[in-house]
């Protein structure tokens, strides 16, 4: 059996980079779960390579990375040569609405999704967004630094976004505690236009020009595991909020390099990771209530929090986020056998 890849971004689909770690140049091992898939597949004889590799008559069955660039390629032509087309949801709607319209689902056999509320265990088959979990968690209990943030800088008109309230804590740090605060990832020495003037984007010139400088700012990261396990607290917001399921690998991150999240994000954020492993955003009506909080935290409490994370990692809840889940769920539901 051959089965076929495609990926929303096209950097991935040609010549099986998808499968090659040297193509995610953002983010750590974020290529693992489908460089997992492909091992899997092979050892019982299920070949899986990008569309450019084969001609499409070759695939019996592809799966999709979030919705297709219908520019890119035709849904429409694959169903009519009797592929079975399979959609993995990865993004938000306010990143990829085209994600979430009903009209587009008719295309796939099965759609996997982290959404709760559409999945009914037939058509709509649940899936956290997954990471590669390793089982040695050797935190540092002393920090040197309180709190950071890394992520890329982004803007969004849609009203779920938290852009906006990730720019709020980075400001009100760094007007009343720049000392004990620091700030990473792409695009923060530059402005990021929101539509009708996102076109000016496209120039470095006017970046530069309406520039509004973050002092905390360190730069881009190589590594986000080495960055985080410098500090105590990491400022951990999703895109969007009020997205049920909607969690990624931003906590997981944080996780990984025994730093404390503090989080703000899916709604049901307490329903699937444990409490007592990240502080929740929302228990605090002021900046000035939280770094309180984590600036008066005593050692013993803090070294609670990393006991608790150590704890669910390894424990069987933290399994549906793990690349294993995602492999295991994918084999079962397209009934893929040892060949």
């Amino acid at each position: 059996m051959q089965i076929g890849i495609f990926n929303y971004y096209q950097e991935f689909n040609t010549q099986n980079k998808i499968f090659d770690p040297n193509t995610y140049t953002i983010g750590e091992n974020l290529g693992y779960p489908v460089m997992l898939l492909k091992a899997e597949l092979n050892k019982i004889g299920i070949k899986i390579d990008t569309l450019d590799i084969h001609p499409i008559e070759k695939y019996d069955k592809i799966l999709f990375l979030d919705f297709p660039n219908p520019k890119k390629i035709s849904l429409n032509e694959l169903r009519k040569i009797g592929k079975e087309l399979y959609l993995i949801i990865l993004e938000s709607p306010i990143i990829k609405p085209n994600n979430w319209k009903k009209k587009n689902h008719k295309f796939f056999k099965k759609i996997f999704t982290w959404n709760s509320e559409i999945v009914d265990g037939e058509k709509y088959i649940h899936m956290n967004l997954t990471n590669k979990i390793s089982s040695d968690f050797d935190f540092a209990a002393s920090k040197k630094n309180l709190c950071t943030l890394i992520v890329a800088n982004k803007t969004s008109l849609n009203k779920k976004e938290l852009y906006n309230e990730r720019k709020k804590a980075i400001r009100w740090f760094e007007k009343n505690h720049p000392s004990e605060f620091d700030l990473y990832g792409m695009n923060w020495d530059q402005r990021i236009f929101k539509r009708p003037f996102s076109i000016f984007n496209r120039f470095d010139f006017f970046k530069k020009l309406f520039y509004q400088k973050y002092s905390s700012y360190q730069g881009p990261v190589k590594s986000k595991k080495v960055v985080l396990a410098q500090y105590k607290f990491c400022i951990c917001y999703e895109n969007a909020k009020n997205i049920p399921g909607y969690i990624t690998e931003k906590i997981f991150d944080c996780f990984f390099a025994g730093c404390v999240p503090i989080y703000l994000g899916a709604p049901d954020i307490a329903e699937q990771i444990p409490v007592n492993t990240f502080i929740d955003k929302r228990d605090f009506k002021t900046y000035e209530a939280l770094y309180a909080f984590i600036s008066n935290m005593g050692d013993e409490e803090y070294l609670g929090y990393l006991k608790n994370i150590k704890a669910f990692l390894n424990s069987k809840k933290a399994y549906k986020f793990s690349a294993e889940n995602f492999v295991d769920t994918i084999i079962k539901t397209l009934d893929l056998k040892k060949q």
